[in-house]
């Protein structure tokens, strides 16, 4: 496996683009974007968990249900959220306007917005704006970049990324994109996900990959406890690839699992690293849990805990937060068989043994901390249960940022 460039446009048969229609008048940014395939594709979708569930979100739920998809449209800056049928109304009429552009049935476009909640969608400006959004479609970075500038609100950074790795002698490859910095917390995280790939694969095995990846990635991303009404991950497969196709567990599925997980891996840790407001990405590995759910819950209890992100943020190596996290994670694990360490690039530190402090420099602790990559590490006793979570330090901006979200 091997990183390439490209993103969404790196797979075969996949293009790309982005505009500005005008959706945020406050704004003069990329808002519209749209992912489209030559061929029909094999579709694969995980939404949000939240009961109050945008109109993007009901009508591309089922939209995918169909197992087929030739598209995507996305805007950014109004969520079309909690806007009643006039909203479903919307969403449809986005996948119609994108279905338009080639003739294809609105039911092979899937739909996803992101921004505010609770205000109507201005339609009119995604109709008046349609036909530049089908000229700005290109095969490449150029495509790909302008249609993840679209999606993007408070992000500050690109989060995108992609692979190729050999299937049955060809070359199979996988690109994506994420949105997403604040509201996130599993399951799943606060985000839109666009992922495409050209591996020949049936709708059956491409659920149960996205299912593996999305468990072991996303939802093991926490920010600030928010889960959005609009979560979408969203997987197009256009068997361009040309390899024989996957319909059951094996070697090839095994490859494509894991070159999936290793691209939303990469995708949760950009997000992390993104946070609103944030200054450093917290990695959590636990070690040692009495079964991987275990190890699940500990590592997403201390990154999601305010206290842990807030000592994070100033480089204070306050090891008791981590181990109150674990106590109420609801996993089963022995406190006084707990070790803790503080790692980064400037070295490491061991805070905490068998539950109990230790002598340790506080010195040495705060230049480990002080970097912008930090892990603790965790041993929870001597299970074979491991996982990771990923999260970020909790800061004065975070608070700045979303105290004037609407204005």
């Amino acid at each position: 496996m091997k990183e390439i460039p490209g993103g969404v446009c790196a797979p075969k048969g996949f293009r790309a683009g982005g505009i500005w229609c005008g959706i945020k008048a406050s704004s003069r940014k990329r808002d519209l974007a749209l992912i489209y395939s030559e061929k029909p594709c094999t579709a694969s979708a995980m939404f949000t968990t939240n009961k109050v569930k945008a109109a993007s979100v009901l009508v591309s739920r089922e939209h995918v249900s169909g197992g087929v998809l030739r598209a995507v449209i996305a805007n950014s800056g109004n969520a079309n959220a909690c806007t009643g049928e006039a909203g479903i109304a919307a969403a449809k009429k986005m996948a119609e306007l994108a279905a338009d552009l080639f003739a294809i049935n609105p039911k092979e476009v899937a739909v996803a917005s992101t921004g505010v909640i609770g205000v109507p969608l201005p339609v009119a400006a995604i109709e008046s704006g349609i036909e530049s959004l089908g000229n700005s479609l290109k095969a490449d970075e150029a495509g790909h970049a302008a249609a993840l500038e679209a999606i993007m609100t408070t992000d500050t950074r690109r989060k995108d990324g992609a692979f190729e790795t050999d299937i049955d002698s060809k070359t199979v490859r996988i690109g994506g994109m994420v949105k997403g910095s604040g509201m996130i917390h599993p399951n799943m995280a606060t985000m839109l996900c666009f992922i495409t790939t050209d591996v020949s694969i049936t709708r059956e095995m491409l659920d149960k990959a996205l299912k593996m990846a999305v468990k072991r990635s996303f939802n093991r991303l926490t920010v600030d406890g928010d889960t959005s009404t609009n979560d979408t991950v969203l997987v197009m497969a256009s068997g361009e690839a040309g390899n024989a196709a996957i319909n059951s567990e094996g070697p090839a599925f095994t490859l494509f699992a894991g070159l999936l997980q290793s691209l939303c891996v990469k995708l949760t840790r950009a997000m992390a690293r993104d946070g609103e407001g944030a200054t450093k990405l917290v990695t959590v590995k636990v070690t040692g849990a009495a079964s991987e759910d275990d190890a699940e819950m500990l590592s997403k209890a201390v990154a999601g805990s305010s206290l842990v992100k807030a000592a994070c943020f100033g480089a204070d190596a306050n090891w008791g937060r981590v181990l109150c996290a674990m106590g109420y994670s609801g996993a089963e694990f022995d406190p006084s068989a707990v070790d803790v360490r503080f790692a980064s690039r400037a070295g490491e530190v061991l805070v905490c043994s068998s539950g109990s402090s230790i002598p340790f420099s506080e010195e040495t602790a705060k230049n480990v901390l002080s970097e912008e990559e930090i892990e603790i590490v965790i041993k929870a006793g001597t299970g074979k249960g491991d996982a990771a979570a990923w999260g970020c330090d909790l800061t004065y901006d975070y608070v700045k940022i979303n105290g004037d979200y609407r204005s």
